[in-house]
């Protein structure tokens, strides 16, 4: 008995099929051979019409659900589709979220080995290896009275710094990427609503400085991976971030040249941190632990990469990040 209804609710779904694959067909036929105007009558007009327009609005939810279909399969072919479909099936919460902000799954990457590429916060392209030969001695001695107020600013902001956090460095690199990536993205919006006003280019320095901040955010990306920050040190990371971004925005208002100079020393400050943290590590007073896998796709590092080859390349982007903003103190 079962059987038996089986094979004939399959032919009751084969049948409806059929019937609905006809029907949207002979619906797009009517909508196609009709003018603007008559289909416009036709769904408005007179009652005369009316048995024709609810046929037209009776297709309109197939035609909507043959719409969502065609979407939902962009960005692959069906091969890709059908293991995306397999994916979101043993993850269902991986099919509730938004894979791109254009609402399309994209390609699928891999590396260089074949794996599958992990991270939707950065693309293959937006990988590099640092010149870790950079210059990491070079200081700007201030001279003028604004380069002056900014370097003891930041030696002043350092005390209460070595205070809380003393020997743990780790902490110390989650606080300071927290703080350093709030300059690139308030002077970069400034710098783009400006050359919005005046119809103008910025010179490149509104890209440079988004790709400052994002590279900041990477390092605290990375050091989240190492560390895991206690609540009360969350807590003031909430309490110095709101209190450095909007000192940073009304400073950056009142002089982008002072701005970029505090930023400038802020780096210079960056760099005596881990070369200390490399001090720690090579003493063995921090564990030299493997160098996490967002790290060693972002940077390119080897895969027998550990912290300390994180911290040298991190420090790296620190000592250009100085170069950027004295010479933007300059330029801007």
């Amino acid at each position: 008995m079962m059987p038996s209804r089986v094979g004939g609710s399959m032919i009751l779904v084969r049948q409806l099929g059929l019937r609905m694959s006809s029907t949207y067909s002979s619906s797009v036929a009517v909508v196609r051979a009709v003018s603007g105007a008559q289909f416009n009558d036709m769904l408005f007009g007179s009652r005369s019409s009316s048995a024709a327009s609810a046929t037209i609005v009776r297709f309109l939810p197939v035609r909507m659900a043959s719409t969502s279909a065609a979407t939902a399969s962009v960005g692959g072919n069906d091969d890709e589709s059908s293991e995306g479909k397999a994916s979101a099936a043993a993850n269902p919460s991986d099919s509730n979220q938004m894979t791109s902000y254009w609402g399309v799954a994209p390609r699928r990457l891999f590396k260089e080995d074949g794996s599958e590429w992990r991270w939707s916060c950065f693309r293959p392209w937006d990988t590099y290896m640092s010149d870790t030969t950079i210059d990491l001695k070079k200081h700007h001695a201030p001279t003028v009275f604004l380069d002056k107020i900014a370097y003891w600013m930041v030696k002043l902001l350092r005390v209460p710094t070595d205070i809380f956090f003393q020997r743990r460095y780790g902490c110390r690199a989650m606080m300071l990427e927290t703080v350093a990536a709030v300059p690139g993205m308030v002077g970069g919006m400034l710098l783009h609503l400006r050359s919005l006003r005046r119809f103008e280019h910025s010179g490149g320095w509104v890209r440079a400085l988004l790709e400052e901040a994002e590279n900041e955010r990477m390092h605290l990306m990375t050091f989240m991976e190492v560390t895991q920050p206690r609540w009360y040190e969350r807590a003031l990371v909430i309490t110095v971030q709101g209190i450095f971004f909007n000192a940073y925005f009304v400073g950056y208002l009142l002089s982008p040249k002072f701005a970029h100079r505090v930023v400038g020393y802020l780096e210079e400050e960056a760099i005596h941190s881990y070369t200390e943290f490399l001090k720690e590590l090579d003493n063995g007073n921090i564990e030299n632990v493997p160098a996490p896998m967002i790290a060693k796709d972002y940077w390119r590092l080897p895969p027998d990469a550990t912290l300390r080859d994180v911290v040298m390349v991190v420090r790296a982007d620190e000592a250009h990040h100085r170069d950027v903003n004295h010479f933007a103190s300059v330029c801007i």
